[in-house]
Parts: structure tokens; sequence; C-alpha cells
């Protein structure tokens, strides 16, 4: 697969193996520049290690990629620097406030320390955490926290912005005004690239690849998979649409 000036993410034969154990069996498939793309499995089906491999983290074992302009072999420090990453997992320091978690993110990405009372005040406002700016993290409840996270995932303004299961354990009150947001972000020009097995969120998507047992299964808009998958239903929708294709795969 040969990258176009229009692709953000561009991914051919990508493998990644533990031992005999096959996670990602030879992938390939390509991301526009300001896209939802969604990355649609069950758990342990390979989304989290194709993520990985695509955010730098960990190394392919056959195959490559480009990301943000960068070899996902050969460039991963550069890639790290042109990305935003939220894991599924909360991953920011909860002994420490949210203006001490964002004013150490700065520094890992590199902002220039003038820049860093705009950038501050920008992501507050926008996870709507002004009032808390001095509590610790771990006080917080569980969506706020969600919040932080992605703020810090922002701070340096990335190109592209990778979701591992990022509403995974949030509130459907929340997951909504979260979708709002990313809407926002991808209609400035941000390419996004989530992964979930929620699938009332993937209808947000432009696009989505459904993976399996790490091979993909399935690619289009959610509309054009619905109606492959299942043609004879009118009333689908993408959750009868994954369920048929997993039971495809296991028979």
């Amino acid at each position: 697969m040969t990258p176009s000036n229009s692709d953000s993410i561009s991914v051919t034969n990508l493998e990644k193996r533990f031992g005999k154990f096959i996670a990602v069996n030879k992938i390939s498939f390509s991301v526009k520049k300001g896209e939802i793309f969604g990355f649609l499995g069950s758990n342990g089906s390979g989304k989290s290690t194709t993520i990985r491999m695509l955010c730098g983290i960990i190394t392919p074992t056959s195959g490559g990629g480009i990301v943000a302009g960068h070899d996902i072999v050969t460039e991963a420090e550069e890639i790290k620097q042109s990305i935003g990453y939220m894991s599924q997992k909360f991953s920011l320091y909860e002994d420490l406030t949210p203006f001490e978690n964002l004013r150490f993110y700065l520094g890992v990405y590199n902002v220039p320390e003038k820049q860093w009372p705009e950038r501050i005040d920008w992501v507050l406002n926008m996870a709507r955490l002004q009032n808390v700016r001095d509590r610790k993290t771990k006080e917080l409840p569980s969506g706020w926290r969600q919040r932080l996270a992605l703020g810090c995932s922002l701070l340096h303004k990335p190109d592209i912005l990778f979701l591992d299961e990022p509403t995974s354990g949030v509130d459907p009150v929340t997951r909504g005004h979260f979708w709002t947001f990313i809407k926002q972000l991808a209609s400035g020009g941000m390419t996004i690239f989530v992964t979930t097995h929620y699938m009332d969120e993937a209808r947000f998507c432009e696009r989505i690849v459904m993976i399996n047992d790490g091979n993909i299964v399935a690619t289009g808009s959610p509309s054009e998979i619905i109606a492959s998958t299942c043609p004879d239903n009118p009333d689908a929708d993408l959750n009868d649409a994954f369920i048929k294709l997993m039971k495809r795969e296991e028979n």
C-alpha cells in the first residue's frame, strides 16, 4: 500500500507475534487526514497491539507503516512527538493535581515554556476542570479523570490523536460529551484513530475496520458494512453486523 498525500496513516502487511502467538496478522489499511477512523473488535482481537505499534511503543515483527509522515520501525521517537495517545487505562499521576499533571506532560512533549500558561488554561477550560485544578487527581470522578487524560494528550497540538478504548467505564452522558468534543477536533483538521468495542460509538466514525483474532474482517463506512453484512435485514445496526461477522469467523 503506497501512502497517499491525503493519508495520515498507511499500514502495509503489519504483523506482530509474541512467540508462536500471532496478535496481528499482516493487516493493511489507511486513514485519511482529518478523518474519524474506528478500529473495532472484541477484547483480545489485536486492537491495542496495533495501536501500540502505530504509536511507536512496540516494534512490528514484520511489515510496516507510516504515521504522520514517519516510519513506525525507524522513526518511533519522531512519531511520539507528532501524535497524541490516550490509553484505555488511566495513565496520569493520581497524587498530582490536574495542573501538575498538565505541567509535567508539557515538559514531556517539549512544549516551549512560554506557551505553558495558555496551553494549561486551554485544556482546563476544554475539560471543564478549572474549579478542581488544584485537587488531587485521585479525588476526581472517573469521567473527569478521562477528560484530563484527553487534555494531556492534546497539549502539544498533535496531527493525529490515538484513543484506545477512551470511554471504557465512563457513564453514557460523559461518553456523549466526549464524542461531541472528538467531532470538534476532527472538524478542525485533526485525524482521530479510535479503538472501541462499543458499537453505538462506532456510528460516529466515518470509516471503520473490524478486526478479529488479528485479522481484518470488514472495512468501510458503518452503513456500508451493515448493508454488505446484513442485506436481508433493513433494521440491522452495526451491532448486528459485528455479531454476524464474528460468528462467520468462528465457523
